[in-house]
């Protein structure tokens, strides 16, 4: 026999993907395993042994379909992939979710399907409770509220509220958040199970809570009504409303249930009593009502039963967890509000500290100010005693000054006096030389028009003796050289002499009066220098009397 023989033949395996609310699991499946083998390890892998609550659903040809136990996997009508996909969910609802739900994963796993039926409008919620539920929520995720840690926004990334809420009332994300933290801030000490637990008691009074709905039709052509399945019984609807049913069917007052096709059939137990028929679309939909109405009537009647000893066991294990938790938590509370009081009093040591600290290192800032403070006043005294010593230098110089400033002030008086004394004479001299330049002008006007008057005299004059000596010594004029020798002639060289000497004399008057012509030029120049000159003087002596008084 061959080795190869000798091993175990391997089975034949299919992949699986499990699909919780908040997680996702992977498995290798046999071939031949029935639906119960599959769920049994899903229930093991998560540690929950409340199973009859649950299922694996999955969706074929947009209908939602639930795992059969006791038929193969492969047998079934499921999804044709890789691996094949299951949602592990809530199947059956409890009446009371604090007296059924015992283990902590199944009340976990009951608050994430309620929330999120509720997120997604599957289950109506009034505004108001979905606040409050809200608050549960965060309270079961985050803890206790703590405003230095939890501040504005750290809900940001949480869906908390439907979105129909959302679109009925116009306030921000910032007001919601407001809303809720207000809220959250009251369930301080409660637990993440206590907090869940919270939120199902809530939840389980809503109207559409663990409501599986199927529409039907009272005849073949009209689906007109809603037939409602849960865990008391089963609800007749109208289309348009899911609250409030028309009529109700206890599971204690129904006889029997059956289907046939597409007409299904509910006999209640009182015999005289209307049978209820109706018909659904499809025969898959009436397997599933009759599914439902079995599963829950199974709870139905289990809860109104002796519990058995396995349920005992889990409800003795749940209040001894309950009450060991609870003691965990007053202990952990205890050692919270001790570590609060712990962590209140080292803060107020720091403070104090902190305080004193303080108060030592103003104390040692005063003392260096007051130090300082004592060694500017020295300085400042050695200062103000050499401004008192520059000041008395000063006040000495200053007096010097001003005595030298009065006899400045009086020589500045005589200079003054002088300078005015020299004006007034310039001045004299100045009106003496301007009527002397007016007197020497008339005269020069007078010499100058007695000489025109002598050269035009000496011009009839000259003119006279041509006259007279064409007249009488024609020949001299025919013959020049002939010298005359008689009396005539020496009369007439007299003449001559006398006109000669009379130019003479008028050329020196005019180079005279010329000559004073130049003198009184010049001594004008001379003396509009001098004025300046004394301007210039009398200028810088009224400045010096400014200044001298500006120093006073």
């Amino acid at each position: 026999m061959s080795i190869r023989g000798l091993k175990k033949k391997q089975p034949k395996t299919f992949k699986v993907k499990i699909i919780t609310v908040d997680a996702e699991m992977e498995f290798s499946c046999e071939m031949k395993w029935k639906g119960k083998d599959l769920f049994d390890l899903v229930c093991r892998a998560l540690g929950l042994r409340e199973t009859w609550f649950f299922g694996l659903q999955y969706t074929i040809k947009g209908m939602c379909t639930w795992l059969k136990m006791d038929k193969k996997v492969l047998d079934q009508e499921i999804p044709k992939e890789d691996p094949i996909s299951f949602h592990f969910l809530a199947k059956f609802y409890p009446e009371k979710v604090e007296e059924e739900l015992l283990q902590e994963i199944t009340q976990h796993l009951f608050f994430l399907q309620v929330k999120k039926q509720i997120l997604d409008e599957e289950i109506y919620c009034s505004p108001e409770a979905t606040v409050l539920l809200a608050s549960y929520a965060v309270q079961a995720k985050y803890g206790d509220y703590d405003p230095n840690f939890h501040e504005p926004g750290f809900l940001a990334h949480d869906e908390l509220l439907p979105k129909r809420v959302l679109r009925q009332y116009q306030l921000t994300a910032e007001m919601w958040e407001e809303k809720i933290t207000a809220w959250y801030a009251e369930h301080r000490g409660i637990a993440r199970d206590e907090a869940e637990m919270n939120y199902l008691k809530i939840a389980q009074d809503l109207e559409m809570y663990g409501v599986n709905y199927f529409p039907i039709a009272q005849n073949k052509n009209h689906t007109d009504l809603l037939l409602g399945v849960d865990a008391k019984g089963i609800h007749i609807y109208s289309i348009n409303n899911r609250f409030s049913p028309n009529k109700s069917f206890e599971w204690s007052a129904i006889r029997n249930i059956s289907y046939s096709e597409k007409e299904l059939t509910i006999k209640p137990l009182d015999k005289k009593a209307e049978v209820f028929k109706f018909f659904s679309s499809q025969l898959k939909v009436n397997k599933l009502i009759l599914q439902l109405c079995i599963g829950n009537h199974d709870l139905f009647m289990r809860r109104r039963k002796v519990d058995s000893i396995e349920i005992q066991q889990m409800k003795a294990q749940a209040r001894e967890e309950k009450a060991r938790k609870k003691m965990e938590n007053q202990r952990l509370a205890r050692e919270k509000q001790l570590r609060e009081e712990a962590e209140r009093a080292k803060e107020e040591l720091e403070r104090r500290l902190f305080q004193l600290e303080d108060e030592a290192r103003q104390a040692n800032e005063a003392l260096l100010r007051s130090q300082e403070a004592a060694e500017l006043l020295a300085e400042k005294a050695q200062i103000a005693e050499e401004e008192a010593k520059l000041l008395a230098q000063n006040a000495a110089e200053a007096e010097q000054e001003r005595q030298r400033l009065e006899i400045t002030a009086l020589k500045t008086k005589e200079e003054k006096r002088l300078m005015e004394q020299k004006m007034r004479e310039a001045e004299l001299i100045a009106v003496k030389l301007v009527k002397e330049s007016d007197r020497r002008a008339k005269e020069a006007e007078h010499l100058k028009q007695d000489l025109h008057e002598a050269r035009e005299a000496e011009q009839k004059a000259k003119q006279k003796l041509l006259d007279i000596t064409r007249l009488n010594y024609p020949h001299m004029i025919k013959y020049p050289q002939y010298s005359p020798t008689d009396t005539r002639d020496a009369n007439f060289d007299k003449g001559s002499i006398k006109l000669d000497l009379k130019d003479i004399d008028l050329k020196r008057l005019s180079f005279e009066i010329e000559k004073e012509r130049l003198d009184y030029l010049e001594k004008s120049r001379k003396f509009e220098d001098r004025l300046k000159e004394l301007k210039s003087e009398i200028h810088a002596l009224k400045l010096e009397e400014k200044q001298s008084g500006l120093y006073s």
